[in-house]
This record gives structure tokens, sequence and C-alpha cells, in this order.
């Protein structure tokens, strides 16, 4: 029997599918990693994303089905991880506006609205790439448009969409050189593929026995924004509007500012999500309940959570250094040192508002450690195989007392996400695209205080992708890259861009020959050491470098990475 339109709760009932078959296929998208490393995520990522989509769209499930894509659409976007991640939220963001004004839906309308997912996705990257997720969104959107051309049935255009994502997918290898050598197909494209398929399933009635409601995740912690200046209260919720009412965000965000400090407004014209601090939230709640209905409604007491937070501070910011150098990193706690005092010298007392901060990611904890002595306002856990989210980021900003921010991503997989929260952020931010920890921390050596963010961004790029630096791992499969082979188990090195330099069974070999094809003349060597190493292991690897690299001096330091052995940086 013909299904010829759906509402909002046939809508969540298939994305609720739809996710749960990408969460069983997981591990699948994994480990279609292009490069055999150990931290291939593009499933996490993206079902992560879908998840957080999923959650704010459970709160409105008697919602008509425009209601219901707003919020998969703001979900996504606050929740999405990784670049694939982001690409994600971006089609989900363009079929919301394609069903924009429908209480139902047939399958035209989801024709239409996968158009302008594709149409969006492709406008969110600058240079988009034939061979992975957006060929096979584009291509499952004209299938789903000729579809529903010819039968406006809905379970036959998402057939017609599945079928053709199919091809798509296969298809990638034969577009993108790097898949065909690799012997994989795009994860992403295979994660959107897993998406719809898990939706096709539910239309037919063979969705997955896994399927179930999911429970609002709680919000993760972070340092508390201006909780040393006793500003009351943290309030926040999502409100919606009612009705055929629109928000005006602009107008919104000022008369909070009117009334609290720390504001931050992201959202449309339909739903935003609102933080404030305020000595009245009660002030707050009832301008948002004059504006439309509110939920997730949390209202925190921050003057109960200051002296921890000013006694952290007061250690950071009063010349005391946050942590002890590693022993034998002298160049390293210079240059934090340094760094944290040109910060502090840029303002004139602990309480005042920063012209300008710095808020960086690091994957493991010396890495994180070293950003802290470097002087940055906020340090986000994270990197590859854990993707902070948009929301996450969002959050770290927000705790950061300044006038503008420059974001330092550290990891190629997490700069579309920074780049999306600069254009959400209601305070000047940049975004100088850093690939490692190594290069955030040249970067930082390049932060001028004196001047504006965007002054910055040209020369702490610069810097940055001055230094030189390699990537130490295990290979987890058999695969080739660059038309080398690797086997299983062996050490690969790696440059920023994951290219191979260097492969051996030996690991020490393998340095060696990785630092050898570095450009001559560098002076000093940094070997972070991280998962998969001791210290005595680096200090006899810093003994042969030393030794093979006549007047370059080796530095040691504890990056605790995961999954990678070694960061090696060249200056």
């Amino acid at each position: 029997m013909a299904r010829r339109s759906c509402d909002g709760s046939g809508l969540l009932a298939a994305f609720r599918a739809g996710a749960a078959n990408l969460e069983a296929h997981v591990g699948e998208i994994n480990g279609l990693n292009v490069y055999p490393v150990p931290d291939g995520d593009t499933g996490s990522n993206m079902f992560a994303t879908v998840r957080a989509a999923l959650q704010e769209a459970e709160r409105v499930a008697d919602q008509p089905a425009e209601r219901v894509a707003q919020a998969i659409s703001f979900g996504a976007l606050m929740g999405a991880r990784g670049n694939s991640g982001v690409i994600t939220s971006q089609i989900f963001r363009g079929m919301a506006e394609g069903l924009g004004g429908k209480r139902r839906f047939n399958g035209l309308d989801l024709a239409h609205a996968l158009a302008q997912g594709s149409r969006a996705a492709y406008g969110a990257v600058a240079k988009p790439v034939e061979g992975t997720i957006l060929t096979v969104i584009r291509e499952a959107a004209d299938a789903a448009v000729a579809s529903a051309e010819r039968d406006n049935d809905l379970q036959a255009v998402l057939a017609a969409t599945v079928q053709a994502a199919e091809r798509a997918v296969a298809r990638t290898p034969s577009l993108l050189p790097v898949l065909r050598e690799a012997g994989v197909v795009d994860a992403g494209g295979q994660g959107i593929l897993r998406l719809f398929e898990g939706g096709l399933q539910h239309l037919r009635g063979q969705a997955p026995a896994a399927v179930r409601a999911v429970a609002p995740a709680a919000r993760p912690s972070a340092p508390v924004a201006h909780a040393d200046e006793g500003f009351g209260y943290e309030t926040m919720f999502l409100l919606q509007a009612e009705g055929t009412a629109r928000l005006d965000v602009d107008a919104i965000r000022a008369e909070l500012e009117s009334i609290g400090e720390s504001v931050l407004v992201a959202g449309d014209a339909r739903a935003v999500k609102v933080h404030v601090h305020s000595e009245r939230p009660d002030e707050v709640i009832g301008y948002g309940l004059r504006l439309g209905s509110l939920s997730r409604i949390s209202v925190e007491n921050l003057d109960n959570q200051a002296r921890d937070v000013r006694e952290t501070r007061a250690a950071q910011f009063t010349g005391t250094p946050a942590i002890e150098a590693e022993a034998g990193s002298s160049a390293v706690g210079h240059s934090a040192t340094a760094g944290r005092d040109a910060f502090n010298g840029s303002r004139s007392g602990a309480t005042d508002v920063l012209p300008l901060a710095v808020v960086a990611v690091a994957a493991g904890e010396g890495l994180a450690a070293i950003f802290r002595e470097f002087g940055v306002a906020a340090v986000v856990r994270g990197g590859q195989s854990a993707n902070p989210s948009t929301g996450e980021l969002m959050e770290a900003l927000r705790t950061v007392d300044a006038r503008e921010t420059v974001i330092l991503p550290n990891n190629p997989n997490v700069v579309m996400a920074a780049r999306q929260v600069a254009a959400m952020a209601d305070r000047p931010v940049e975004v100088v695209p850093t690939r490692n920890a190594a290069e955030g921390f040249a970067a930082l050596l390049a932060l001028d205080p004196a001047r504006d963010a965007a002054a910055n961004v040209v020369e702490m790029t610069r810097a940055g992708r001055a230094v030189q630096t390699l990537a130490v791992t295990e290979a987890v499969r058999d695969a080739t890259i660059g038309g080398r082979r690797v086997r299983r188990g062996q050490t690969i090195v790696l440059d920023p861009d994951e290219g191979l330099v260097a492969v051996d069974h030996d690991c020490a070999r393998a340095v060696m020959a990785g630092v050898r094809a570095l450009e001559a003349g560098f002076e000093l060597v940094t070997v972070y050491y991280g998962d998969g190493a001791e210290l005595g292991d680096a200090e006899a690897m810093a003994r042969r470098l030393s030794e093979a690299h006549d007047g370059v001096e080796v530095e040691v330091v504890h990056g605790g990475q995961p999954h990678y052995r070694y960061l090696i940086a060249a200056e």
C-alpha cells in the first residue's frame, strides 16, 4: 500500500531507526579509514552527531514534521564532531529548510529536502572533493527527485535514495585515487548510506530491535565563566517560537546583554539555545516565556562554585606555573613562560576582560598542560578519535572572558567544527588551522597580544606551518599508502597531512628514517611521547637522534597523546 505522507512522529521514528542502524555499523565505518592507523573515527563522529540530533528531536516528539526537522538540525549543529559530523549537520540543516512549513510531507517534499541538504553540504566546504560524502548525498538526492517525479510514494523515494547512495559509495574509489589505493570506500558516504538504510528499514517494517528512544545526555562539565566575579546564576534554556511566530536572534541577544553577562544565543528563527549569567534568573526566564515556549531549563548558582575556580585562576595568573615543566624540556618551559607572561601583560588586573584569548584543543594530558603553561584561556580535551563537538567548543568559548578569541584546533578533523563555532559566536573568533599540537605551540609563539584576532591569524598560521612534524604509530591493517606496502603491526611515520614518510618493523629505524627525510636546517627536535612509549624509550630515541644529527638539540616531553607513540617536531 502506497505511503503518501508522513508527520513529525513518523519522521522521528524513521530517524530513530536510521540512528540505530548507523550505531550498529560504527565499527565498520571506522574501519574504512584510508590510513591504517588505530584512530579511525568517522563512524564514531557521525554517530555522536546523529545521536545529539536524535536527543534534541525526542524533545519535540509530538510536534509537526517541520519542528522535528528543525530539532534534528539544531541538535546536529551543537553536537557535530569531526569534519564528517559537521557536513552531516549541514545536510540536516538543508533538509530542515526544505521541510519548512510542513506539518506532514510527501515523497516530493522529501526529495526536495534532500536536494536542499546536498546544496547546504556543498556550501559548507570551501573546496568540495568528489568521491566523498558530498558525492553520495548529491547523487542520492538526484535519484530521490527523479523517483518522486515518477511516484510520490515515500517508501519508493527513500528506496531510490538508498539504492543511489549504495551505487555512489561503491563508485567513490574510482573518483578519489587515495580511496582506490587504500582499497576502501569513503567512510562518510558509507555513514550517510547506513543512516538512510535504517530509515528505509523502518518504512518496510524491518527496523532493528535495538531501536529505542534516546535519553538526553548530561550536559558536559566545563569551567564556569565569571564564577570568580560573582555573577550569581547561570541560566540556560531552549526557546522555541510558537505557531507562526519567528524569533529575532539579534534582538534576543541584545535584550539579554542588557540584563546579564556572558550571553550566548545560538539558533534560528524557530528555536534558539540561550545562555546568560545574571543576578535574576527569573527575569531571564520570564523574558524567554514572553517570546515562546521553554524547555531544557537549567539554573546554576555560580557563587557556590566560585572558590575552586578562583584558586585555579590565581595559580594561573599570579606567575605561579599551573604545572611543572618536564625534566629536560627547558626550551618548552621557557617558551611557555614567555607566552603566559605575554597574555598576562596584556591586561591590567586578573579580573579585567582580556582583549584577546586563545582556546586550544589537546589530545593528551601532557600536551594540555603545555598549552596551559602558554597561558591559553581554555583547553578542550580531545583530538583524533575523540573530536570535540561544536557544542563543546562553544561551551569552552563562553567560559573565556575576552573580547576576541583565537581557536587552535590542532587536528585537521576539528577545523570545520571550529570554523562553525566562529560563524556562530557573538564576538570575533578566528581559527588558526593547526594540524597538531606542535604546530599549535609554534603558532602561540607568534601571537601578538597587542593585535586583534584577525591580524594574528596570518602570522600564527605561517609559524605553525614552519615547524616540521611527524606522527609515529602502528599500522592496524595491511594497506598501500603512496604506492608503498604497509603491513599490519609495522611502525609507520606520517607527515601532518597523513602522507607516509617511513615504515619499518623496527620503531627506532622508522623514526630515524622519518627524521632523515625532513628538510635540512633544523636546530631543535622535540619528541613528545604518548601511548606505547615510556620515558626510557623516548630518552633512548632522543640519544639516537642526537648522535645522528650533529649540532641538533633533542628535547623529550611527555605528551600523553593517544594512539601515537611519538609526535616529533623539528624547527
